[in-house]
């Protein structure tokens, strides 16, 4: 099993432990299968002829998280934890704050294994851990194609800068995820206190005090294997087409990975893999592929890189300026957040895209764009434009609160765009004047949305 040294982190100076086992703390990558982390785990409790124990901190503290995002993650780790039973590792689940759960656990641990996050409150997690730990701490990047590193030292300006960085590397490191057999197994380890029983996902949706405002997405099921049925599916009926039909939203042509990446259910280096593997023409590839890798790595580039990203403040300077400069401009409507919420506006296509948010969960990504625009444009200025843009997103969508997410919003109001001609509101960003590219696809796309199944 080769893992590119480039995806391992140490972090910390503290020496292996003679310990009872090795603890693999899972957090950002939830799954059983094509994940550096686990393999790098397994790899470690071979050599010391110690058994792997999983770990996974189930807390309501992950910001804006709500009934919606645990149901789903739930059906994701249940299936998680059965699948590392097959291969001989038990996997706890606590109710705790994961970095609280790693330092309880860790007295009897000869090393911590983790996987690699990017958000804010993912690296205040792990920096308090490798803080604290008594033992030796390492990070192993699985959630992108390129090390975030590797890519780009600093935060990049747009696609095109970042582009040629990943492209140089993809030979080396897109390339299968082996897996590793475990030597000892870990499955008679006797009870810990407070382990929760997935099997029983209600009784554990119960135990949290967060928002139940939002319902769980019946429509969506998480979970590696239904991941990549969905995969599978993509490929063999849309990705033939999905160059010319990506930014459609009348045909409906887009694979639904996000909501299973976000939550690492499904590996990217996997998506990626099955990709290439296709027989279909290359453009619908290398289209996909873009998206995949590029757009989305340029996305963990800038919340790595830029700790404003949940902010007006990560906008470009030139986009910041001319957004200011053009808030007091006159608005054509103004709508208060309820309004906007309940998808309530004067606008049909709006109010699908944030119906399709309230109801599944997703906004087609070329509505989504112009989902973001309007709220810059209806809205009293600017920068409450984008923290509603935000709030909405993060709130409702099974990939809120993702790198993408927030990249998305930024999107909408100038970041890695370049200026375009000066006009009232938007100043020199770019507008977005219809949603579709053609009047028959946005009423497929609205008729789709408001089909009699679907209810609010």
């Amino acid at each position: 099993m080769r893992i590119e040294k480039e995806r391992i982190h140490i972090r910390n100076e503290k020496p292996i432990r003679k310990g009872k086992f090795v603890l693999y703390w899972m957090q950002a990558s939830q799954r059983a299968e094509w994940n550096h982390a686990l393999e790098y785990a397994i790899l470690r409790a071979n050599e010391l002829k110690q058994p792997l124990l999983v770990f996974f901190g189930l807390t309501e503290s992950f910001p804006e998280a709500n009934l919606r995002h645990f149901a789903f993650m739930l059906e994701g780790l249940h299936e998680t934890q059965r699948k590392l039973a097959k291969r001989n590792i038990k996997m706890v689940v606590l109710h705790i704050s994961p970095d609280e759960g790693v330092l309880r656990l860790a007295p009897d641990a000869s090393l911590v294994v983790t996987d690699m996050g990017y958000l804010k409150i993912q690296k205040k997690w792990r920096e308090k851990v490798a803080k604290e730990l008594p033992c030796l701490f390492v990070e192993v990047e699985s959630d992108v194609v390129v090390p975030v590193a590797v890519a780009s030292s600093r935060e990049e300006y747009a696609a095109r800068t970042i582009r040629p960085k990943i492209v140089k590397h993809l030979p080396r490191f897109l390339v299968p995820v082996e897996e590793t057999p475990v030597t000892l197994s870990s499955l008679s380890f006797p009870p810990i206190p407070g382990e929760l029983d997935l099997s029983h996902p209600g009784r554990v949706l119960s135990l949290l005090q967060t928002d139940t405002s939002v319902a769980p997405v019946t429509a969506s099921q998480g979970g590696t294997e239904e991941a990549k049925k969905r995969l599978q599916a993509f490929i063999s009926q849309k990705l033939s087409s999905y160059a010319f039909s990506r930014n459609d939203p009348g045909c409906d042509g887009l694979s639904g990975m996000s909501p299973y990446l976000h939550f690492g259910q499904i590996s990217p280096l996997y998506i990626a893999w099955e990709i290439t593997k296709a027989q279909v023409p290359q453009i619908h590839k290398e289209a996909y592929l873009e998206e995949l890798i590029i757009r989305r790595e340029l996305a963990v580039n800038f919340v790595h890189y830029n700790p404003h990203y949940d902010s007006f403040q990560a906008l470009p300077r030139w986009a910041q300026k001319t957004l200011i400069a053009h808030a007091q401009d006159p608005r054509p409507y103004l709508y208060s957040l309820e309004v906007l919420e309940s998808a309530k506006t004067h606008d049909p296509l709006w109010n699908a895209a944030q119906k399709e948010l309230l109801v599944r969960g997703i906004i087609h990504g070329y509505v989504r764009m112009y989902w973001g625009k309007k709220i810059l444009e209806w809205t009293k200025d600017p920068e409450e434009a984008f923290a509603i843009a935000l709030y909405l997103n993060n709130k409702y969508a099974l990939d809120g609160r993702d790198p993408n997410s927030f990249t998305g919003v930024a999107w909408c109001f100038g970041k890695h765009d370049r200026p375009f001609q000066e006009r009232p509101i938007y100043g020199k960003v770019r507008p977005m004047k219809r949603g579709a590219r053609t009047v028959a696809s946005q009423k497929k796309y609205i008729e789709r949305v408001f089909a009699p199944d679907v209810t609010l």
